[in-house]
């Protein structure tokens, strides 16, 4: 606004300067007649109402004087006498008399104008910040539909007869059937209750209203309330009409002894919402669709029936589900025909859409880079490693020591997760340094996982000490190479002794809350065992971990011709699959530890990727004469 009124200010100054250009001398009237004596005077325009005498001198400089009113008809003889043209103006018009002014005064007020207009719209800025800020789709819908909303049946059956009931309530109505009023998307981040809600309003044939919870907050006290409540207003006029809102958790956490008490903005937001859902005024005709992933924090007035009578759970997706999902994220890429994406989904057990979303597309950047036209199975199998393994660092220098540590490192967890019984199956060993980890091992379950045994996190316990404990019987010392190993197991026991009963001395009880802090709710945790319970914890969680060693110890002690085998490998090739590994173990100890192809996941067996024959040729040539009988060494104490 500022600028505006300077750049006006400006305007005015140079269009000033502009008509007043052009100079005009003023002389007396006896100067005039002394310049027409000497022939300086062109002309004279003299006014019949004023006496004002106008003209031009000789060298072009105009001028102007007042003569003697009424005009002597005399000295205009004198003049014409002296060759000066004279000439009588009658008396101007009121036009040209106030044309000049009348354009300045139209630019000045045109100007005040549009600076009160301006202000006017800040002032209804101000005073509209209470009105929602929801996206309406009548006409205008998006063009996601449920055709591309894969798999999730069960889900889309429970929405779509929503959708039905709006657009066709007599068959229902019939039967007594009420209108759910609320319909909560329950899941992980990624399985697409977004997505979800966008095909809704691409099928709907009602108004759809789209807003996240945290459009609902603003800085000034009120504005959440202020928009919950014209957000139904507006619904409510529509109905039938469906209200999703995204993000719930934002404005919809529990309400309690968290900072501000009662009185904070958020809790204010709630009580409206709450009140425009299931109040005194009724909201027919509207249906309510929000989407978390964190229903744990939501407070319980929202969940009741009544506000959200259906929590439909969208889980991660199952093998049956990938298929089609990445079916539908492949339909506009070139596939080579060889690309099987059943092989694809069984090798992606535990990701989400989005993430096979992104997988999709990885795959194709990788042919891209290839300069390839057709997205291979080779394609789908580095994405894949990207994804679940982070980018490949190839500019990273690591030292001759340093790499041969990691392929130790790397190789004891690579035996140990072939050769127990219950670890998911060896898919990859590589020292190439991923993401932020200088050396992956990577097993892939064989099928999706619901639930998890004592003896397979046991046996994923022992294989994460595989690290550690192939350091200090190699180089009798430690590294901090085994950081992440050790806090993701100090984690897990902990969770097996103190919430799933996994421990005698605990027995069958769960002790403390693994409730996430949130404002609003609790402020800490606290702790609901006593001390001695406490230290029986923790007890349990170190012999735990130190039985695992132990067992760690064992097993590569007796396959250490094995690790030794897998290390020389890695440190050649820098990549292995679990075929290759599993080949490796079973040569260096002498006969199969399991049958072939049961305890591994190798790129083969999963995406038809049949890797460089020539390397595993090279690997078998590699391999020296069998070294003499070993002697495991005295451990130093740790």
């Amino acid at each position: 606004m500022l600028g505006l009124a300077l750049a006006f200010v400006v305007g005015f100054i140079i269009l000033s300067s502009v008509l007043s250009s052009h100079t005009t001398n003023s002389l007396n009237y006896s100067q005039l007649l002394s310049q027409a004596k000497n022939n300086q005077v062109v002309s004279a325009s003299i006014s019949n109402s004023s006496g004002v005498i106008t003209g031009q001198l000789l060298n072009g400089t105009s001028f102007t004087t007042t003569g003697p009113y009424p005009v002597l008809s005399d000295e205009v003889a004198t003049l014409r006498a002296d060759n000066v043209t004279v000439t009588f103006a009658n008396p101007s018009n009121f036009a040209s008399t106030f044309l000049p002014y009348l354009i300045w005064i139209l630019l000045i007020a045109g100007f005040m104008y549009f600076l009160n207009r301006q202000a006017r719209g800040q002032m209804n800025g101000m005073m509209s910040v209470g009105r929602s800020r929801a996206k309406q789709f009548s006409e205008d819908r998006p063009k996601t539909t449920f055709a591309d909303v894969a798999g999730y049946l069960g889900v889309k059956q429970e929405i779509t007869e929503v959708v039905e009931f709006l657009k066709s309530p007599a068959k229902f109505t019939s039967l007594g059937a009420v209108i759910p009023k609320g319909l909560l998307l329950v899941g992980p981040p990624g399985t697409g209750k977004t997505l979800l809600a966008r095909a809704v309003a691409g099928e709907a044939g009602v108004p759809f209203f789209s807003v996240s919870g945290s459009d609902f907050m603003e800085m000034f006290v009120g504005v959440g309330a202020s928009r919950v409540r014209d957000l139904f207003s507006t619904a409510r006029k529509q109905a039938p009409a469906i209200v999703f809102i995204d993000e719930i958790d934002s404005i919809g956490r529990k309400r309690g002894a968290g900072l501000g008490g009662g009185h904070d903005e958020r809790e204010q937001t709630l009580n409206q919402m709450l009140s425009e859902m299931d109040g005194f005024e009724t909201s027919e005709g509207v249906v309510i669709i929000a989407a978390t992933n964190r229903p744990d924090v939501l407070d319980p007035a929202l969940l009741r029936p009544g506000r959200f009578d259906r929590q439909i759970v969208v889980p991660l997706p199952d093998l049956e589900e990938r298929t089609p999902i990445l079916q539908v994220h492949s339909k506009n890429k070139p596939l080579d025909p060889s690309v099987d994406l059943t092989m694809v989904a069984r090798g992606t057990p535990g990701m989400s859409g989005a993430d096979l979303s992104n997988l999709v597309n990885e795959a194709a950047l990788h042919a891209v880079r290839r300069r390839s036209a057709t997205i291979t199975m080779a394609d789908f199998e580095s994405a894949r490693d990207r994804v679940m393994m982070g980018q490949q660092r190839d500019t990273m220098v690591l030292t001759a020591p340093e790499r041969e540590r990691i392929a130790y490192h790397e190789s004891g967890h690579a035996l140990l997760a072939y050769v127990l019984d219950k670890t998911d199956p060896l898919h990859k060993i590589t020292i190439i340094p991923r993401g932020m980890a200088l050396g992956v091992t990577m097993t892939l379950p064989e099928e999706d996982r619901h639930i998890m045994s004592r003896g397979h996190l046991e046996d994923s316990l022992c294989m994460r000490m595989g690290g550690r404990v192939a350091e200090l019987l190699v180089y009798g010392d430690l590294s901090t190479g085994a950081a992440d190993d050790l806090q993701r197991n100090t984690e897990l026991a902990i969770r097996m002794v103190r919430e799933w009963g996994m421990s005698k001395e605990i027995g069958p009880m769960a002790w403390g809350s693994n409730n996430q802090v949130f404002l609003g709710e609790d402020l800490m945790h606290q702790r609901d065992y006593s001390d001695h319970t406490s230290q029986v914890i923790d007890d349990e969680v170190e012999r735990i971990l130190r039985e695992q060693e132990s067992r760690a110890i064992e097993v590569l002690t007796l396959h250490r011709r094995g690790l030794e085998a897998l290390t020389r490998a890695l440190l050649e090739h820098e990549t292995i699959d679990g075929e290759e590994a599993a080949r490796l173990i079973d040569e260096a100890f002498g006969e199969p530890v399991h049958p072939a192809g049961t305890r591994t996941v190798s790129s083969i067996g999963y995406l038809g990727h049949s890797g460089s024959d020539a390397a595993r040729e090279s690997i078998s040539a590699a391999q020296p004469p069998t070294p003499p009988t070993w002697e495991p060494p005295t451990l130093p104490a740790v």
